[in-house]
């Protein structure tokens, strides 16, 4: 491996093939995100036709279709893609746990980069500002993670 760190690795996204798996739930918010994901990642050089997509109810069944997606073989990353918001019980930090978890487990039993997409937030407008808002589009970040990732494991393979 090289001793000069690079700050950032180019997202090339030409010739690649992601794979979207995009929570339904609180969809004002996911369907932005998933809008931003798809537009950053064609703007990188991936085809169209190379995104697939596919929806799920909510943020606690992300990590299943994402495994699918990772398994099949057919992806270079897969981005997950949600919105879990606090509400008066504890059952946001529950799915946001469960999401996050589950994401990464993918991740490192696949060797498939899975890009953790997934807002957790107090309120609605703090999603808000997440997704198109203030503070940009976590969706754009997410496709361009997923590019870099992928570029990062692909050149360890090649020194390691």
């Amino acid at each position: 491996m090289s001793a000069e760190r690079p700050r950032r690795r180019h997202a090339d996204g030409s010739g690649l093939r992601i794979a979207i798996v995009c929570s339904r739930f609180n969809q004002e918010i996911t369907d932005s995100l998933l809008a931003a994901a798809r537009h950053r990642l064609v703007e990188l050089g991936v085809s169209e036709d190379d995104i697939a997509t596919e929806l799920v109810p909510g943020a606690f069944e992300l990590p299943l279709v994402a495994q699918r997606f990772a398994r099949s073989g057919a992806f270079d990353a897969v981005i997950a893609l949600g919105a879990v918001i606090r509400g008066e019980t504890g059952h946001y930090e529950l799915v946001a746990q469960a999401a996050a978890s589950g994401i990464a487990r993918v991740a490192l039993d696949t060797g498939v980069p899975v890009i953790f997409g997934v807002l957790a937030t107090d309120t609605i407008e703090q999603a808000r500002a997440r997704s198109g808002g203030l503070l940009g589009n976590h969706g754009e970040d997410a496709a361009v993670a997923a590019l870099e990732m992928v570029a990062s494991v692909r050149n360890l393979d090649r020194e390691i």
